[in-house]
């Protein structure tokens, strides 16, 4: 699917329509410090760490994209999935 890299949409910030610059949303890194991060770790750490059988094969083709609305007068950042679908251009 080719989406537009910029796009005229609402801004709750603003309380206007706006221009908006639209990127692919990265994931950051994960805090080995968090909780949800020690229980996964303490979960793994059991016989053949593996907690459970891994996966043979995967049953979804694609991934669900997600996009950052960014705006352009005042940086407030908006992220939506737009759904599966197997290629996404910024055009």
């Amino acid at each position: 699917m080719k989406f537009p890299k910029s796009v005229n949409m609402y801004c709750p910030r603003c309380n206007a329509y706006t221009k908006h610059s639209v990127s692919n949303y990265h994931a950051g890194q994960r805090r080995s410090s968090a909780e949800g991060q020690r229980r996964y770790e303490r979960k793994l750490k059991g016989y053949g760490s593996t907690p459970k059988p891994k996966q043979k094969r995967f049953a979804k083709v694609n991934k669900k994209v997600t996009l950052v609305f960014t705006c352009s007068k005042c940086g407030y950042k908006l992220v939506k999935t737009l759904g599966r679908m197997k290629k996404v251009e910024l055009v």
